[in-house]
């Protein structure tokens, strides 16, 4: 795939596969290319040249709604999260349901119907919130995390793209969104994960792939390397791709 912003050259001839019940780990310093690939696999972005191959079918999406429909979730930093609504109204955000009145002529949001199926997506990855009503700023980051996670998978994610998710969080909430991720992946559900946090990067990730000034310069299983050599990786002192 290959992304290019005027005469920058964001992303260059990277090519990347996710398997079901797979965890892959997307790594880079600051202007890599990761986010601009993130975003054209999830429609944000038109790629200037490239394929992809979504289920065994070539794919294009024209806005990030249609990678949705497809099944391919985006989690990104800001967890596009509406503070001032409560737990079911975010998990149904854009897709609200609502109840008719009068033949159909009055429709309200069915608020009951959403907490109730929210509460089933939260089971399912054994997340307990003591009260469904209270509004999102009211809630941790790390529960904030796992709002946005549910959110995914009720909304059956077939692949789940996590941008930083546990970033700025404390120690037991990073535990917490971990196990969140290695259940998903239990489940079957491939990710790609990008984090500048190793340790949690190699706790859950079954691969690895780095890119540097937006080409791929490697890429590992997550049990043949170290943090050391991916460091190395990612600052260019290390290339495969000059390996002959």
């Amino acid at each position: 795939m290959v992304k290019r912003f005027g005469g920058l050259v964001a992303v260059d001839e990277v090519s990347l596969d996710v398997y079901p019940g797979e965890v892959v780990a997307l790594l880079g310093d600051n202007g890599a290319g990761k986010s601009t690939l993130i975003k054209c696999i999830s429609g944000v972005h038109h790629a200037d040249k490239g394929e992809i191959y979504f289920e065994g079918r070539r794919i294009r999406f024209s806005r990030p709604i249609d990678a949705r429909r497809e099944g391919i979730e985006t989690i990104y930093q800001d967890l596009a999260l509406a503070n001032n609504l409560d737990v079911g109204a975010n998990i149904f955000l854009g897709r609200e349901v609502k109840k008719r009145y009068l033949g159909g002529l009055i429709q309200v949001l069915d608020d009951a119907h959403m907490r109730r199926e929210s509460e089933k997506a939260l089971n399912l990855l054994e997340i307990h919130f003591p009260n469904l009503t209270q509004p999102i700023e009211s809630l941790s980051g790390g529960q904030r995390q796992a709002v946005a996670i549910a959110r995914a998978v009720y909304w059956d994610a077939k692949l789940l793209i996590m941008d930083e998710p546990t970033n700025s969080l404390g120690v037991p909430e990073q535990r917490k969104v971990l196990e969140l991720i290695r259940k998903l992946r239990d489940q079957g559900v491939p990710i790609i994960l990008i984090s500048h946090t190793l340790p949690d990067v190699f706790a859950v990730a079954d691969r690895l792939v780095v890119l540097h000034r937006g080409r791929k310069v490697t890429e590992k299983q997550a049990a043949d390397t170290d943090t050391h050599e991916i460091v190395q990786y990612m600052v260019g002192a290390l290339d495969d791709t000059r390996v002959q």
